[in-house]
């Protein structure tokens, strides 16, 4: 009797793969921009950084070991149907980084800049959602979660996810102050992680 395919997927292998890409795209994206001289990552270098944004880096950072532990020790509490779901999941969040990243070109930072200089990028995915990075981010631990579900991954990944959230409104301030009308219009037209209004 053969066993439905849901079941027969090797999940510890697809949430690996999961992980090594979206953390393979991060880190080639950072090393690009080191040799362009760009600095990416922008966490506390504000004379006012903001506690959301040191809590918002150690939820990102924590969520990795909960995630490979799980993985490691199988912990999965969800039927295979789920599990199948989940890798769909985090492979389109990591399609959506992807993708994401490359239309904001040398914009990127992880962080709100304190003096680098960016553009308001509004074409490509960022035409569809405000936050397509953060949004990637959200399904890929998603996607891990489905796959790797128990207490400690779900505590992890609700903290991940509520302080990428609240990193969103700090930096939809900081945008607001920095680009001004242009932002605003933005943001009337396009939503805050999928989908835009209709042109009236």
């Amino acid at each position: 009797m053969k066993m439905p395919l849901e079941e027969s997927i090797p999940y510890s292998v697809l949430a690996l793969l999961v992980l090594a890409v979206f953390y393979g795209i991060y880190l080639a994206k950072m090393r690009m921009q080191k040799r362009r001289g760009i600095q990416t990552m922008q966490f506390g270098h504000r004379k006012n950084a903001h506690t959301v944004e040191t809590l918002m880096g150690i939820a990102t950072v924590g969520v990795i070991p909960a995630q490979l532990l799980s993985i490691g020790f199988g912990w999965s509490h969800l039927p295979a149907g789920a599990r199948f779901t989940g890798s769909c999941v985090g492979l389109i969040g990591d399609l959506i980084f992807l993708i994401s990243v490359l239309c904001m070109k040398d914009s990127w930072r992880a962080g709100i800049p304190d003096k680098d200089r960016t553009e308001l990028v509004t074409d490509g995915i960022y035409a569809y959602s405000r936050n397509p990075a953060f949004l990637g981010f959200d399904l890929q631990y998603l996607g891990v979660l489905l796959m790797f579900c128990n207490l400690l991954t779900a505590a992890f990944t609700a903290s991940a996810v509520t302080m990428l959230h609240l990193q969103i409104l700090q930096e939809e301030r900081y945008l607001t102050g920095a680009f001004g009308t242009e932002y605003l219009n933005y943001r009337r037209r396009v939503f805050r992680y999928l989908g835009r209004r209709k042109e009236e």
